[in-house]
């Protein structure tokens, strides 16, 4: 009598599952399980998602009908699916016709009426083999998510959600769902479900006309009739922030069926809703087990904390905003001055990690030939400027990013290591901080303290952007087109005025070619930066905010957004630009030539280094082409990168500011051939030197008094007086 009131019961919710899949109401009014429905039917779908907030929302929805969906997944898992074979629509288009599941449903339908004898259960065809859908049930997305560590043995069969990051991955396998046999002596079709991940195989026909006969007919299994499903496995591990003091992270096997296959990677912080399962072991560690069950997380949906930049999908208010950003005049300034608003200063080192984020487009060439895009910089500087701030917070913006330090990485943790696949007891590959930062962008911290040996494996990564392996067996490329971060101290943790900078540096010069920008930032004692910085910090610890900076800094989601807009554009350089870009590049080989010791190295890297940054700046002003103003800032930049070099060399000269921006304008006014020069141009040519705005006004004011040039009362352009 129980079981048959647990039957009615079971039935009585199937019809609670068909009633909500038939009213429920989405936002517009419209029916929304039955356009998915319709979806499915026309073969557009393969996934009906069943979200536990539409079930909380639905008017007929009993509060007991929602406990025991969330506390028995599973079985009301097949529940939906049972409601939606009763009230699947037909199709309203046609499939194409060579849809090889089609013609073995309409094959089987017209072959199972003769074959069912009904006497054994394994003879009907199960509802399951006819199904080309898959039902998931969505948890609630209102609460806080889980950690591993607080998922309980109560929690087991319930719908659970929890946070944390992909550690590994497993290929995606062929799982059978329904075995199918035939009969070599009667011919009949037997079907077996497979509910766990292990089965015994049927080998005796069960039919009745075998019994008879006394014939024990041998089985065969027939591939092409059985059901398989797409399946993966894949570890998690709990985030660093949610380990209590002293533990070790603690792990769990999460299994993805059907459509949820392939939408995580290795380094991916998801948060993942599933059900919570208990799995025995099997085979050899059965026998070492016991009746101790290993669990496991039946994934039901995933959804992804940082999207990847091209799967960025802007709503709505987010388009609006990014196109009154790209409208204001001032966007670059703004959203530099909002990467690490915390940290005080260094203007022109966080306008270059905005374009680090931004990166130029990727060329190919029509011999399968690779240009890189990526931008990389290195940060060399003295202790306590903020590098390893600035790096942390560029990987929290990133969404996808790697963070290493020197001391801690080995060449084969950067690039990848051989390991033995602990399940196949194969060789396998395991991808390093290199690898897993494809598309991304990995900071190594302490740079200079890398062992020679492994700073190596980061050559190849620099300027071919693969990893290539020849190890153990396994000879391969794998794919690391990654945008290095990179931050070093100088030879003698501090800078040294007092020998040159190819000393100071201390790293070879294959690598420093690699670098598009490799930023020097030295800290010098100056009375008014000091008390500003000093103040700047005060606040911070008092307010834990930063100061005003005019406007309000963008959240790091809406730069996200910002710059998966912006990667979308493919700026290209126009030909009136080749002569100027051209010119500037030899102009800074013969300013190297001519000096006693050269800061830089500059190859041809550094002529693709400009064109790299001029087409991040294009991208920021949503451009398709490259302007002058963008290849001057990239000049600028990479003046600017060496800028506390140049206020050193200046005061060994002995030029006071104002005599050496006189000797620029009139110099470049010599070069060009020209009495006008306009107030944008003297700015752009005594800022790339190093010398500010101010310094440019008061030089101006001086030598119009002596009678040098003339200047334009309203636009400050400058007209040389001809003696």
């Amino acid at each position: 009598m129980q079981s048959m009131a647990k039957d009615l019961d079971f039935g009585r919710d199937t019809a609670l599952a068909r009633d909500f899949l038939l009213n429920f109401a989405g936002i517009h009014g419209e029916s929304k399980y039955m356009t998915i429905l319709q979806e499915v039917a026309n073969r557009k779908l393969r996934a009906v998602e069943i979200d536990l907030e539409d079930l909380f929302n639905y008017k007929d929805s009993d509060d007991e009908f929602i406990r025991r969906v969330t506390e028995n997944t599973k079985r009301y898992i097949g529940i939906f699916a049972d409601a939606i074979d009763d009230i699947l629509p037909e199709p309203t288009e046609a499939f194409p016709e060579d849809d090889h599941d089609v013609l073995m449903m309409t094959q089987r339908s017209q072959d199972g009426a003769e074959n069912v004898d009904g006497t054994d259960p394994r003879q009907r065809m199960p509802a399951e083999i006819k199904r080309f859908y898959e039902v998931y049930i969505r948890a609630s997305s209102k609460e806080r998510p889980f950690t591993i560590r607080e998922v309980k043995a109560s929690d087991i069969g319930k719908l659970v959600r929890i946070s944390g990051i992909v550690t590994r991955c497993s290929d995606v396998k062929p799982l059978m769902k329904v075995a199918v046999y035939t009969c070599e002596d009667c011919g009949f079709e037997i079907y077996q479900e497979v509910t766990a991940r292990v089965f015994m195989p049927l080998f005796q026909c069960p039919s009745r006309r075998c019994e008879t006969n006394k014939s024990k007919g041998s089985l065969i299994l027939q591939l092409r009739a059985s059901k398989f499903l797409k399946f993966q496995e894949a570890k998690m591990q709990e985030l660093a922030e949610h380990v209590p003091k002293g533990h070790i992270p603690r792990s769990m096997t999460v299994h993805f069926r059907g459509e949820l296959t392939r939408k995580v990677a290795p380094g991916d912080v998801v948060e993942l809703s599933g059900i919570f399962l208990p799995i025995p072991y099997t085979g050899f560690r059965a026998l070492r087990a016991g009746l101790v069950a290993d669990t496991y997380l039946e994934a039901m949906s995933v959804s992804h904390f940082k999207k990847k930049y091209e799967e960025y999908e802007l709503q709505d208010d987010e388009e609006e905003q990014i196109a009154r950003l790209a409208e204001d005049g001032d966007i670059y300034n703004k959203l530099a001055k909002s990467l690490a608003p915390e940290i005080f200063g260094h203007e022109d080192v966080k306008k270059a990690l905005l374009l680090l984020l931004v990166g130029a487009p990727h060329k190919k060439l029509k011999d399968g030939m690779q240009i890189r895009g990526d931008i990389h910089i290195c940060l060399m500087g003295d202790p306590g400027v903020a590098k390893s701030q600035l790096l942390k917070y560029i990987i929290n913006v990133a969404p996808r990013g790697v963070y290493t330090t020197g001391k801690g990485s080995s060449g084969v943790g950067l690039t990848a290591a051989v390991q033995k696949d602990p399940v196949t007891n194969e060789m396998v590959l395991e991808g390093g901080a290199l690898v897993l930062a494809d598309m991304g962008i990995c900071a190594i911290d302490e740079f200079d303290k890398m062992d020679d040996s492994d700073r190596t494996a980061i050559h190849e990564v620099m300027e071919q952007q693969t990893v290539s392996i020849a190890k153990a067996g396994i000879t391969t490329s794998l794919n690391a087109r990654t945008a290095v971060l990179a931050a070093a101290n100088p030879a003698w943790g501090r800078y040294d005025l007092r020998r040159t900078p190819a000393e100071n540096i201390n790293l070879p010069p294959a690598l420093l070619s690699r670098f598009d920008l490799l930023w020097l930032i030295l800290d010098k004692a100056d009375m008014d930066s000091d008390l500003e910085m000093a103040r700047h910090v005060v606040y911070v610890h008092q307010h834990k905010e930063s100061p005003a900076l005019g406007f309000t800094p963008l959240e790091p989601s809406i730069l996200r957004a910002y710059i998966a807009s912006a990667r979308k554009v493919s700026p290209c350089i126009p030909r009136e630009l080749e002569e100027y870009i051209a010119t500037a590049y030899s102009s800074i080989r013969q300013e190297e030539f001519r000096s006693d010791t050269p800061s830089s190295y500059t190859t041809v890297r550094t002529l693709l280094s400009i064109l790299r940054i001029s087409a991040a700046l294009a991208r920021l002003r949503f451009s398709d082409t490259v302007a002058q103003s963008d290849v001057d800032e990239a000049l600028r930049l990479m003046q600017m990168s060496k800028f506390s070099l140049y206020s050193e060399d200046r005061q060994k000269s002995g030029l006071d500011a104002i005599s050496d921006i006189y000797s620029i304008l009139r110099d470049e006014a010599a070069r060009t051939n020209r009495m006008d020069i306009s107030y944008a141009h003297a700015l752009n040519w005594t800022s790339r030197k190093g010398y500010s705005e101010a310094q440019l006004k008061e030089c101006l004011e001086e030598y119009a008094a002596l009678n040098v040039w003339q200047i334009h009362p309203n636009t400050f352009d400058i007209r040389f007086i001809d003696a």
